[in-house]
């Protein structure tokens, strides 16, 4: 006799529960790859922001400045240094073969702004670069920019950033009076070298011009850049907050601080979070730790919960404290 051969409704029902169990157990599993294939990515964002701030020092003999402030975006024929109005992030391009793009808007006319100056920096906000944002966070495309640019015919879409210059162990945001409405008075303050002297200690802020030889705690101690804080709730959308390109000058958009020494009062670098705006934090989308690069060049993960003390000793160039993240 020959019988045909089948699946009960129990058998059937075993194995789309065990599929279920494994399927289950694998989406963890493939989510976490994922995301540690991401925070390499971001890994070595920082590693080639640090090689190209290192390759901009041994050019122009400091590390790149923080620019003026957050109404003035980079211009080619200002060069690097104090005269360069843009953020470090646009002070690097030419160290990560983005020379082209450094120089959109040349026009050979350093103490006027022309309207080729002003077309091509306006070209240059409106360029995101995927080298500047976190692949957990968000990709590289063009976000509303909602601040007045005095020096570029500004778009109302570009670049932002996932990534901050170290300001030290305080943060004002940037020196009132170094906000300059018009360029011939940045200019002149340029020549005169009659700025206002920052009491940052860290080593990228307005007006910073930074060498090797003023980081007396050493390369190896001294934090150049850092994933910042960012709440979820302003990854795409921006009113008064994550609302620059990532060329304008120093801002805490573009740059971050791990507290005050005097004190050891801690800037707590914090994970994404919804509901919680920050705007002086390091930080990240990742869990745990948050990357950052020291002025050698390495790349080091420092944990949320870091002491106090040693974030604040890590932020500062020359507090002569011994230094551990461990």
């Amino acid at each position: 006799m020959r019988t045909n051969k089948a699946f009960t409704l129990v058998e059937l029902l075993v194995v789309i529960a065990i599929i279920g169990m494994l399927v289950g157990l694998l989406l963890p599993a493939v989510q976490q790859a994922r995301e540690a294939a991401r925070q390499m990515q971001c890994g070595n964002n920082l590693k080639n922001m640090g090689l190209a701030a290192l390759n901009h020092e041994s050019t122009a003999k400091t590390f790149p400045s923080g620019g003026w402030n957050w109404n003035w975006v980079g211009d080619p024929d200002a060069g690097f240094g104090v005269a360069q109005p843009g953020s470090w992030m646009y002070s690097i391009l030419p160290f990560l073969e983005q020379n082209a793009l450094f120089q959109l808007g040349t026009d050979g006319d350093i103490e006027s702004i022309t309207s080729t100056q002003k077309a091509g920096a306006g070209t240059c906000m409106a360029t995101a670069i995927p080298i500047y944002n976190c692949p957990s966070r968000r990709p590289a495309k063009p976000y509303t920019l909602s601040t007045t640019v005095y020096n570029a015919d500004k778009p109302s879409m570009g670049g932002r950033a996932d990534y901050a210059g170290n300001v030290g162990s305080y943060n004002s945001g940037a020196s009132s009076s170094n906000s300059y409405s018009d360029w011939s008075t940045g200019r002149s303050k340029v020549k005169t070298k009659s700025w206002t002297v920052s009491s940052h200690n860290g080593i990228i802020y307005d007006f910073s011009e930074i060498t090797m030889g003023e980081i007396r705690d050493g390369t190896s101690n001294t934090m150049l850049f850092g994933e910042r804080y960012v709440s979820t709730d302003y990854y795409e959308n921006t009113t008064s907050y994550d609302d620059n390109g990532e060329f304008s000058g120093m801002d805490q958009d573009n740059c971050r601080t791990a507290g005050t020494l005097s004190s050891l009062t801690i800037k707590q670098p914090l994970q994404d979070r919804a509901g919680f705006i920050g705007s002086q934090e390091f930080g990240s989308p990742h869990a745990g730790t948050f990357g950052t690069v020291f002025c050698d060049g390495s790349v080091q993960r420092i944990s949320y919960s870091i002491d106090a003390a040693a974030f604040i000793y890590a932020a500062a160039r020359n507090d002569g404290k011994p230094m551990t993240l461990q």
